[in-house]
């Protein structure tokens, strides 16, 4: 086998994600044979970085040994069961821990496959939490400007990345926008909490949520706002009964220098989501966490018809909670965190060289998530895909949004390996220039 004969049958039968396919009569598509650490190796035997964890998720390398032996344990005592009338203990290790690591006051766990899904999830449980208590009308979500939330009809609705959106208009829930803060400073915090407070003074009543990305919009060209805006906002939606779902899919599990981005503005959203890291980017699984306020008003006899009916055939996969677990364990014996700010403080170093260049914009850091956004060209020019093009011959796997070129690293990454990221990066941006 080799990459020529793959990518062959691979055109002759799959349809791949966010791609227009007729790029790949030009695009080099990438067969990878195997994988360990922070590197792909296709069957031509070239290797890349992963320098963006395979779109986040992967957080301890590919193969990852310790991850591996787990999942190879768990392979042979359960792979799934139904969660409904049934439980397992993986599951209930896993939510346990869950409870105990994320913010204080997040009780109960609801678990579903993937970001979008648990969405959905937070989502509905809203609505419906106030309806069992009487408020029929709080039926508008409110989220942040350039935000994205997933790609299912709920999720896309409640996002602002027109992109994604604009086809499927029809199809979606009326939401409202509120503006993000402009920048990282603590006054555009200020200013944008400000405008979400005149929002919720004329139509509090009619507001189930407010959902936003903390500190940092993914798919949203990585822009990043100080950590106080989730402290007003948390105080505003106390105020006007208004709940408040922390979308953490991307940013969780460390990637923000804490284990969970709400924890660095001390704050505990009504529904905190967890997904991509949450296996370690082995397993697809999610999480949306809640308050036992919030899961009382579901509690109910059968005539109530309160209770929340909702359900994925894979709920809690004793496979996908075995690497939770695993990647929890990796956490608790490591010191990950304290390392993951060492290994932070090298990357933003080396970021800001990119400030010589004549068309850089920008530089942004929150955490392990670096971006450096270039001045405006056309998008007819698709300077992403050069990018993206230059850092495979180069063995760097890079995937810019748009103009902003972003690295978000596996946490094992080492120090030679950032050096070989950041100047593949600095070289394609100087090319362009």
């Amino acid at each position: 086998m080799n990459n020529l004969e793959l990518k062959q049958r691979d055109l002759d039968v799959l349809w791949h994600p966010c791609t227009q396919m007729k790029d790949h009569e030009t695009l080099p598509l990438i067969p990878i044979k195997k994988a360990e650490g922070v590197y792909l190796e296709d069957f031509d035997g070239n290797r890349y970085i992963d320098a963006i964890s395979s779109w986040w998720v992967n957080l301890f390398g590919h193969t990852n040994k310790y991850i591996n032996e787990k999942l190879k344990e768990q392979l042979e005592t359960l792979e799934h069961v139904i969660l409904a009338g049934f439980t397992h203990e993986q599951v209930v290790r896993l939510s346990e821990r869950l409870v105990k690591l994320t913010p204080e006051g997040l009780a109960k766990c609801f678990y579903s496959d993937n970001g979008s899904s648990a969405i959905e999830v937070a989502l509905k449980m809203s609505y419906h939490a106030h309806l069992n208590d009487g408020k029929k009308d709080k039926n508008y979500f409110v989220s942040l400007t350039n935000s994205y939330h997933g790609e299912t009809l709920g999720a896309l609705s409640v996002g602002d990345v027109q992109l994604y959106k604009d086809t499927y208009k029809p199809l979606l829930l009326e939401t409202i926008q509120t503006p993000v803060p402009v920048d990282m400073s603590i006054e555009a915090a200020k200013k944008a909490a400000s405008e979400f407070e005149l929002l919720c003074k004329s139509r509090s009543s009619e507001i189930s949520a407010l959902i936003l990305e903390p500190l940092v919009q993914g798919a949203g060209s990585m822009h990043m706002y100080h950590e106080e805006f989730l402290v007003l906002v948390r105080e505003i939606c106390n105020r006007y009964d208004i709940h408040l779902i922390a979308d953490e899919v991307m940013v969780g599990f460390g990637r923000t220098g804490e284990l969970f981005a709400c924890q660095k503005a001390n704050i505990t959203p009504d529904f905190l989501i967890l997904s991509k890291g949450l296996t370690g980017g082995y397993l697809p699984l999610s999480v949306v966490l809640t308050t036992n306020e919030i899961y009382a008003k579901f509690y109910c006899g059968y005539n109530e018809h309160k209770a929340f009916l909702h359900s994925h055939s894979y709920t809690g996969n004793a496979l996908a909670c075995a690497c939770a677990n695993a990647t929890l364990d990796i956490f608790e014996n490591e010191n990950i965190i304290e390392k993951n700010r060492v290994i932070a403080k090298v990357m933003g170093d080396k970021l800001e060289r990119f400030l010589e260049l004549e068309n850089v914009k920008s530089i942004r850091q929150t955490g392990m998530i670096c971006a450096i956004e270039l001045k405006d060209y056309p998008a007819e020019l698709r300077i992403g895909l050069v990018v993206y093009n230059y850092g495979l011959q180069n063995g760097v796997l890079l995937r810019p949004l748009g103009n902003v070129i972003y690295f978000m690293p596996p946490y094992i990454i080492t120090n030679e390996e950032i050096d070989k990221v950041m100047q593949t990066a600095y070289d394609a941006i100087k090319s362009i220039s």
